[in-house]
């Protein structure tokens, strides 16, 4: 047996480390917050420990439809220790809801060393994602394991995260095209955390001049509007966009009135005229407001990603223009922007449910009918020359495996990478002092439900951008938490320095920026060497979507996917109303599609 006053005295020794540097109480413009000191590592021995901060408004509770307003503060320190509600949404079924109107709040993470607190840390934003109708800030996986918990990003890359929730849905982004509901509130709500954390984050240590905005999906769109957004100039140094940005076709809603009306007759609200329909909108039950609109998954005629109702607008004030023509608002703004190589699989087994079970078969016409749903507006013509450029390699591969690819190819390409290409190089012609990278993220998730040529699913990336391999090892090879470690040090590194290579972290393999004469792009996978810097990813494809398919003649609206319809029906694109053009006919091997495919060397 030791001697009891040793054990009293090493115990007192550790309790001594364990008491290392905290933020404590904090002063914030709306008032005093108290956080928790959470202590990392074997009872904290080293020092180290996050402050968190859980629950902080950055805006009043807002009014249906209508921009959000500035909080007007609280008495006393408040108790900044537990999430508050996400945001009102549906429930996974769409037949109830779930959260409050009250719900703009959001959550800090600080790392603190053993002696002194932090000072002057780069701050990253998250944005998340959701198709911007549902999801939140503290997002669930099991046994509480938040998907966006801060933690592992600030203590491993020593930067500041924030996290936050904004309005979601008919609430966050229902339009009628004109003033009386010009739509975009959930975007606003974004714009307001992003100011608060300009204005506050200095008292928790962070430096205001360095704040990097980062998100996947709806939240990848979301991050790439804010750069393009006047509202926010000065405010950003950085931005990362993962799988989503501005020029996404399903980003921006073209037709907001069809969808305003649609929801207006659900609630009972007149459809005759916007000011009308506004006045009776924003005081009708928000849960019904939120009912009223449903993803329809059944009996659709057009490919799911062009389902999505309530979606950013065009509002000639806070996007004051077609995202294509503001990217000079994002000149000095650094950027990263990347899709995963089969971003398009979850919307595609929704589209074509064949591809996600190994006994069926897709067929041609199966791949057809998808094509002649994203390629509606240029006609007959689009979808033949479309379905023959991306079958032409079925005559060396016919398998279904390749087939089946091909499909997830198609939505990836239309959905997530041909968009993030254009903005990618968008923004690098618009750089003054920015600069640009963009990569491919491939490494599987091996959902044990896929089939075993699925690579990187949309969202595979975010639990190892947030480090959950380490969070929760048990559920993770070693090769997870190297992908984990490498996009961790690559996403902080590039919040600190603007370079990606160059911070608080070690990365694999040097990341080259992206111009428009190299088309570099980083591959991020379980091997990392210098291999992984490549060049021209499908350029092939890329200039057949802006070049080719472009010249066709467009027959129904415009642009590369269908545009809703302008009455109070259901805004479903609907195909033009001549016969002659209205049911593209199946391709055949000497058609029009195949010579122009052959005549970009395809």
């Amino acid at each position: 047996m030791g001697r009891p006053e040793l054990a009293v005295l090493g115990l007192a020794c550790c309790l001594a480390v364990v008491s290392a540097a905290k933020l404590g109480v904090v002063l914030t413009e709306g008032g005093f917050v108290e956080g928790v000191n959470k202590k990392l590592g074997l009872f904290g021995i080293g020092g180290r420990s996050v402050d968190i901060f859980k629950g902080i408004p950055f805006a009043a509770p807002p009014k249906s439809l209508e921009n959000p307003q500035p909080h007007p503060g609280w008495q006393g320190t408040l108790k900044a220790k537990d999430f508050k509600q996400q945001c009102l949404q549906t429930t996974d079924t769409i037949l109830n809801t779930k959260g409050s109107e009250d719900c703009l709040y959001l959550n800090i993470w600080v790392p603190q060393g053993q002696k002194e607190v932090s000072q002057n840390l780069p701050v990253m934003i998250w944005i998340f994602g959701g198709g911007f109708l549902m999801g939140s800030a503290q997002e669930k996986s099991f046994f509480n394991n938040y998907e966006y918990d801060g933690e592992e990003i600030a203590t491993r890359g020593n930067v500041i995260v924030v996290t936050f929730n904004y309005r979601l849905g008919p609430l966050g982004f229902l339009s009628t095209g004109d003033t009386n509901l010009p739509g975009n509130y959930g975007l606003r709500d974004q714009h307001m955390a992003i100011a608060w954390v300009k204005r506050n984050i200095a008292a928790f240590g962070g430096d205001p001049n360095n704040i990097t905005i980062f998100g996947e999906s709806a939240g990848g769109a979301s991050v790439s509007l804010q750069t393009l957004s006047p509202y926010n100039k000065g405010l950003i140094g950085r931005a990362i966009s993962q799988s989503g940005v501005a020029l996404s076709a399903w980003a921006i809603q073209r037709n907001p009135l069809s969808w305003a009306k649609e929801i207006a007759k659900e609630v009972g609200c007149p459809l005759d005229d916007t000011a009308r329909i506004a006045k009776c909108l924003k005081v009708t039950d928000p849960r019904a407001l939120t009912l009223a609109y449903k993803i329809p998954l059944l009996g659709k005629k057009y490919p799911f990603l062009y389902s999505l109702g309530p979606l950013p607008v065009v509002d000639r004030d806070f996007i004051p223009d077609d995202p294509i023509n503001l990217f000079a608002n994002a000149a000095d703004i650094d950027y990263i922007a990347g899709t995963n190589n089969m971003d398009g699989y979850m919307f595609a087994k929704i589209d074509v449910p064949a591809i996600n079970v190994d006994l069926l078969t897709v067929t041609g016409e199966d791949f057809f009918k998808l094509v002649s749903g994203f390629t509606i507006t240029k006609g007959p013509r689009g979808a033949n020359a479309t379905f023959d450029f991306y079958t032409a390699s079925w005559a060396e591969d016919s398998s279904q495996e390749a087939k089946k690819k091909t499909v997830v190819d198609l939505e990836t390409d239309i959905g997530f990478l041909m968009p993030t290409k254009m903005t990618v190089a968008q923004h690098r012609a618009n750089a003054k002092s920015a600069r640009t990278y963009t990569y491919l993220y491939s490494h599987p998730a091996h959902n044990p439900s896929y089939p075993s040529w699925v690579g990187a699913d949309h969202g595979d990336n975010l639990q190892y951008v947030f480090g959950k391999p380490f969070a929760t090892p048990m559920g993770y090879r070693a090769q997870d938490r190297t992908v984990s470690r490498t996009m961790i040090a690559y996403w902080t590194n590039f919040a600190r320095t603007g370079d990606p290579n160059q911070g608080h972290s070690a990365v694999p393999t040097q990341w080259e920026p992206y111009t428009q004469e190299n088309d570099n792009y980083l591959e991020i996978n379980k091997k990392m060497d210098d291999q992984s810097m490549k060049q021209h990813l499908r350029s092939s494809y890329l200039q057949y979507w802006t070049q080719t398919y472009q010249a066709l003649p467009t027959v129904n609206g415009e642009g590369v996917v269908p545009v809703p319809p302008s009455d109070d029906s259901l805004a479903i694109p609907v195909p033009p109303s001549d016969d002659s053009e209205a049911a593209p006919e199946p391709p055949t091997g000497d058609s029009e599609g195949a010579q122009m495919s052959a005549a970009i060397g395809f």
